[in-house]
This record gives structure tokens, sequence and C-alpha cells, in this order.
């Protein structure tokens, strides 16, 4: 009897310390960490680099987790700037679930130090990475004035970048979006008022790095208020000390408070900040050492927007534009040209003692703190064989989807026109992109809508779309009880702006001239209501995602309340936190129907 239960007793320790195990490789270590054993590592690791090596640390290259030949020219490309440059980190930039992994621990395998490994999760690991959760915009996000769910994006980002081998995100964007015109912010940003962006970049950070994830405050000093592109050119931001404090530096401060570990400097001319022509935030002393290090007293990582933008290579050469950035006082460059040159360049200047080898020791501690603060110095590589148990669960999907639909923002709803039956009405819907090759970039909500509507006519149109054809499409439309318009004008690097189609807001004026109703969803910046305000209704979809325009066609018909609010005024027209509240159809009470 003894003998049974004693080796009862050590089936079931064994298959405790199996649980204990897989668990273990479950859970991604939270929170960020720095003790006496990490300081150790840190300061042994730096005395035994060579100059070349700490040059090498501060320089990030791009890869992509799609699927490469062990022996393709790509990937001896990436092993020589690892193996031979010694650089210390990368930046992904899009790719497959699997393939991030495995090539990620492919790239940390020849790596001498640890890689510090980063990529841009604004809208969440899948932002870059197809099949991880996909979040909506950082302004859809603030539509639901909800620090819970900034929070819980966060947390949700952290524990799937982690187990791709992700331990930094270029994000979240703080910068308050004041100008409408705003060609590449826009909807990246929460909004513009500088205490709501503030709260929610603040929780969006606490969930990232509570988590294991470096969250990254972007783009300092402040982007928001500029009609141009830093992808494309060097953008002006006018306004004083005292404007600048109370709006484009403020969220910064916060997230300094806050402890985030990481900003993002911008290609950006202030001359309130620093008055020498041509000269970006990003390589400016005055506003790096002076303003951020000292003034602000921000102890973390500097880190460039991208060496390769406009904003930087139409006034500086790819060696003298990182000379400046290090003498200003950033830590890492960002993609700069050229890497090898650049490398080579700095290595040269610092031996001619133009930069001192100490000014380069203190941007290589930090990097090697962040480093130890993720536990890379321990373990660099990640369990392939977890992925399907961690990235995209059915909670991180359905929490994305919740968001989607919580955003959604009713901003005019003339007649009552919304919610629409979908039994006894002919509903015409255009899907009208902005955007060259966009032609289908509304399939999914025609899709939906017609799934909920018998009576159901569609018509596509980008911007290659002809007059004549567009007309026909109106002619069509005629008979319908009621006109919805889809609107797509996408957000993208070099595009140098978000707004609409001439054409196609004609076209939408010309419907609203007559006695149908016409609803229009933006899907995109929410400012386009400035072009036809007379429409009889208005929603906010903020992005053209599929789960966006999911979530607009429930919300169309009634099968999801409506309750967003917008993070943004619309000048002359709607206010910041205007919104109005339709509940579901199914909580709506037959005497409100009819009553209303």
């Amino acid at each position: 009897m003894m003998k049974v239960l004693k080796t009862s007793y050590l089936i079931l320790l064994f298959f405790l310390f199996i649980l204990a195990a897989t668990c273990a490789r479950v859970v991604v270590e939270p929170g960020l960490t720095f003790g006496p054993s990490e300081a150790k590592w840190v300061e042994k690791t730096l005395r035994k680099m060579t100059l070349e090596e700490k040059i090498g640390q501060m320089v990030a290259c791009r890869y992509s987790g799609h699927f490469v030949n062990r022996y393709s020219d790509y990937l001896e490309g990436l092993e020589s700037l690892i193996v031979k440059r010694k650089i210390g980190g990368l930046i992904l930039f899009g790719g497959e679930v699997y393939e991030t992994a495995y090539l990620t621990n492919t790239a940390q395998k020849m790596a001498k130090v640890p890689l510090l490994i980063a990529s841009d999760f604004e809208r969440g690991a899948g932002n870059q990475i197809s099949g991880a959760t996909l979040f909506p915009p950082l302004m859809a996000l603030g539509a639901t004035w909800s620090e819970e769910q900034a929070y819980l994006m966060g947390k949700i980002t952290a524990f799937e970048g982690r187990a791709l081998g992700i331990h930094m995100t270029y994000s979240p964007v703080v910068d308050v979006n004041i100008n409408p015109e705003n060609p590449i912010i826009n909807t990246r940003s929460f909004g513009e008022d500088p205490e709501q962006v503030s709260r929610m970049a603040i929780a969006f950070i606490k969930g990232c790095q509570e988590n294991g994830l470096l969250a990254t405050a972007k783009h300092f000093p402040g982007h928001g208020d500029t009609s141009e592109d830093s992808h494309t050119v060097l953008p002006t931001v006018e306004g004083d000390r005292s404007r600048l404090d109370s709006v484009e530096l403020y969220p910064f401060k916060k997230a300094i408070e806050a402890g985030v570990q990481t900003i993002m400097t911008a290609h950006l001319y202030l001359p309130a900040l620093d008055p020498t022509p041509d000269l970006p935030a990003t390589l400016s002393p005055r506003i790096i050492t002076d303003l951020l290090r000292k003034e602000l007293g921000f102890k973390g990582l500097i880190v460039t927007d991208a060496m390769g933008m406009g904003g930087v290579t139409t006034l500086y050469s790819p060696e003298e534009a990182a000379l400046k950035a290090v003498q200003a006082g950033v830590d890492i460059l960002l993609l700069p040209p050229k890497p090898d040159e650049v490398i080579e360049s700095l290595i040269q200047v610092v031996r001619g003692g133009i930069i001192l080898e100490s000014r380069i020791d203190s941007s290589v501690r930090k990097i090697l703190e962040a480093k130890a603060r993720l536990g890379l110095h321990k373990k660099k590589l990640v369990d392939v064989d977890f992925l399907d148990r961690t990235v995209a669960t059915r909670e991180n999907l359905q929490h994305a989807d919740s968001v989607f639909e919580d955003s959604i923002t009713l901003v005019k709803n003339e007649g009552s026109v919304l919610p629409l039956s979908g039994e006894d009405q002919k509903v015409a819907v255009f899907s009208m992109s902005s955007d060259p090759g966009g032609y289908f970039a509304g399939r999914n909500f025609i899709r939906e809508v017609e799934e909920r509507c018998p009576e159901f006519f569609h018509f596509y149109a980008d911007a290659y779309t002809g007059d004549e054809f567009l007309q026909e499409g109106i002619e069509k439309a005629r008979e319908a009880d009621v006109v919805v318009f889809a609107l797509f004008s996408s957000l993208r690097a070099w595009k140098d702006s978000v707004d609409l189609d001439l054409r196609h807001i004609e076209l939408v004026r010309n419907a609203a001239a007559t006695d149908t109703p016409v609803i229009v969803i933006s899907f995109g910046s929410p400012y386009f209501l400035k072009h036809f305000p007379e429409v009889d209704s208005y929603l906010c979809a903020y992005r053209w995602s599929p789960p966006a325009q999911i979530a607009a066609a429930k919300a169309l018909f009634g099968e999801i309340g409506i309750k967003g609010k917008l993070p943004v005024s619309l000048p002359g027209l709607f206010p910041l936190g205007h919104g109005l509240v339709l509940p579901k159809k199914e909580d709506v009470p037959d005497s409100f129907n009819v009553l209303f």
C-alpha cells in the first residue's frame, strides 16, 4: 500500500513539475528590473568592448520577419552588420509570426552582445506582424477615453511582442494633434488635448513596461502642429516656449515622470528652442541635451527617428547627420543610410578626438542597461514552439475588437437616420478611396452591409476612377432610400496628405443636396466632415482596417451601441468630446422607437 502511495505521489510531483515548467514558458517575465547582477554585467561587458563594438551598439538597422533562404544575399548582409559591424539593434518591418520569431532567434545567435530588437507597434504587434493582434490607431483609442483600454492594449502588445523576440515598441505617439491638416500624425495621435493625450499615453506605457516591453514616447519635442511630413522635408513648428510647454512638451514631461524608458526625437525645426537655421531637433544639442536631458531630467534611452527621412537627408550627408546626432546627445541612430560608412565615420571621429570615447561610453552604458533590464544577458532567445498559445489568443482578439467598437463615434444623426433597418430599405453604398490603387479598400464593409440588406447596391472608386464612371454610379443609386459613403484616405509616409479626392468630395456634396438621406463614414481622418457639413449622418471609424469596417457595419445597423467621443475638435463644427450616444437596437424599448 505504501509503495502504491509513494508511486502515486511521485507521479503527481512529476505532473506538477511539467505544469510549472509549461506555465513558466507561457508567461513573459513581467516588468523591467535592474539590480546588482544586471549592473555587474553592464560594467563587465562595457570594459571588454573595443571602440568598434561600442560604436556598433549605437546603430539599429532594418530587418524583415518574412521568410528568407538561409543563404540569401539579404541574410548574408544582415549577418555582416551583426558579426562584422557589431550593430546593437534591429528594427522589424513586417513579417509573419513564426518567421519573425525564427529570424529573431537567428539574428540573436549571430550576436556577441544580445541585440535590442524593436518595432513600431503603434497598433499592437499586428501593426507589423500578420496574424498578431491588431488594434485601431491611437486616435480611435483616444475616442474611447478609457485609460483601462489603453493599459490593456499596452499589456497585450507587450506579451505578444516579447513572445516574438521584440523588446521595444516605438510607441506611443504622444504628439498633440492640434493641426487638422497634419499629413503624418493625425489619427496616430490620441487627440488634441495635452491632458487626455498624457493620461492615455501613460496608461499604455505602463501596460507595456509592467509586462516587459520598453515603450517609446515620440516624436520629441512634438510633431502635432505640422502641415508637412518629416519623411519628405524638414517641417517647422512655430510657437513660443510658453505654447510649447503647455502643448507639445506637456505629454513628454508626464511620460518622463511616469518612467517611460525611451524617447524618440523628431526631425523638426523649432526656432523657439533652437534658432540655428535648418537644424532638426534630432541634431540639436540645445534640444536633446539641454532640454531633454538636463531640463526635463530624462535618464533613459534617446533614439532618433529614421535617419533616412527627408527631414535630415535633404540637408546633411549620412555621416554628417550621424556625427551631429551623437554630438547632440542621442544614444541610438535608427536606420542610417549606408550603415557601414556611418559606423566607420564615427569610429574615425572618435579616434580623431572630435568626439570623446567617454561620450560614446555614456550611450553604450544606457543601451546595455536597457538590455539587462529586459533580461537579455540571461536569455536572448524565444520559444518558437509556444507561439500558437501566446500570440493572437481569443481573449486578445476580443479585446481588440471591443476597442474598435467602442471607438466608433457618431458626430451627426439628423432625422435619426441611424440605425438602418436593413430589412425594408434600399441601401446604396459607395466605397471611395482617395488613394491610387485603393479601389477595393472598402470590400469588407461592402460585404458586411450586403449580408444585412436584401435590396443593396454598391459601387467602388479610387483616385484613378474616371468622372464618367462616378456619374454612372450616382445614376444607379437614385432609387435608393439611403446612400452610404464609406470614405478612405490612408495615412502613410511620403504621401503628404490624408485628405480626400476633390471629385469624391463633390460627389458627396451633390448627393447631400438631394432629398435622399446621406450617411458618411470616415475610415481615416475625422476632419473630413469640413468638406460636407450638410450630410445627415457622420461617423468616425478612424482607420480602414477590416475590424474597423466590421465595427462600422455593426454600428450602422444598431447591432452595437455607439458611445465614442471625439478626441479632437472639428473646427467650426463640433467641439472636443462631442459624440452622440446611440444604444443597441435591442436595448431600445418599442415605445422609444414610436416616440422618436
